[in-house]
């Protein structure tokens, strides 16, 4: 999607407030003792009530109104009557569609009290990795150029990227062209960013798992040798200057 129009960048606007209103709630909620079928509900009760409707079931028949993802679990995880436990590392990724516009948000938190450091370098590093991601998005400059800066920048800290897992085009569907935007350095893409370009910026940073695979449920995407996974995600709007980040948060109010 090209944003064009006042009518367009507000609509992009008022859903991209939504989810991240959504994602900071639930990440706020996320404590020792709750399931994350508890926290679903909450996300699902939030989306309603400033009319939004879940993107996963809207478009994929998702069984959850969020993607609640737990430890080995990367993305794409299923609210269920999983009960959260000291350390465990959780990611909520919400995306939601409202007024014929979608946005896709996600962060990661680590169940407190807890007390090592790996984890929190590594959200501080997955974090991170998506504020390149966002600094390098212009208009004019070369797609693979965000993915060869994250990837340098994830490799400086001691971590990996998984590379199976992309972020994409977003703004009128779900997922756009451009379908797949890299978390590393893409010779064969030459894809151009345009001005008002609307793209989701997300970056899986990874303890040592360079690819995930698909669960037995047919949804979950996990690693397989015990690697600790942290996401970030902004949606946002390519200008000449700078990316617009629509999902910062703190626009709405309970």
């Amino acid at each position: 999607m090209i944003v064009k129009t006042e009518e367009e960048w507000q609509g992009l606007r008022e859903i991209g407030a939504i989810v991240a209103h959504v994602r900071d709630t639930l990440i706020a909620q996320v404590r020792e003792g709750i399931t994350t079928l508890e926290l679903d509900q909450m996300g699902g009760e939030l989306l309603a009530k400033y009319g939004a409707e879940s993107a996963p079931i809207k478009m994929y028949e998702f069984p959850g109104h969020t993607c609640i993802s737990v430890n080995e679990t990367v993305a794409h995880g299923i609210p269920g009557d999983l009960v959260l436990k000291v350390g465990d590392i959780v990611n909520v990724d919400v995306s939601a569609y409202k007024n014929g516009f979608y946005a896709d948000t996600g962060a990661t938190t680590v169940v407190q009290p807890d007390s090592s450091p790996i984890k929190q370098r590594l959200l501080e590093a997955a974090e991170y990795a998506v504020d390149v991601s966002i600094k390098k998005a212009r208009a004019g400059a070369k797609l693979n150029s965000i993915g060869a800066a994250v990837f340098r920048e994830t490799r400086k800290r001691g971590f990996h990227i998984v590379q199976n897992l992309t972020g994409h085009g977003i703004g009128r569907s779900l997922h756009e062209e451009p379908e797949h935007i890299v978390s590393y350095y893409d010779p064969d893409d030459k894809t151009i960013l345009e001005d008002g370009q609307v793209i989701a910026l997300e970056t899986f940073v990874s303890t040592g798992a360079d690819h995930v695979i698909q669960g037995s449920d047919g949804w979950a995407l996990m690693t397989t040798d015990g690697s600790l996974v942290a996401q970030f995600e902004h949606t946002v709007v390519v200008t000449k200057d700078k990316a617009v980040i629509l999902t910062l948060g703190g626009q709405l109010e309970d």
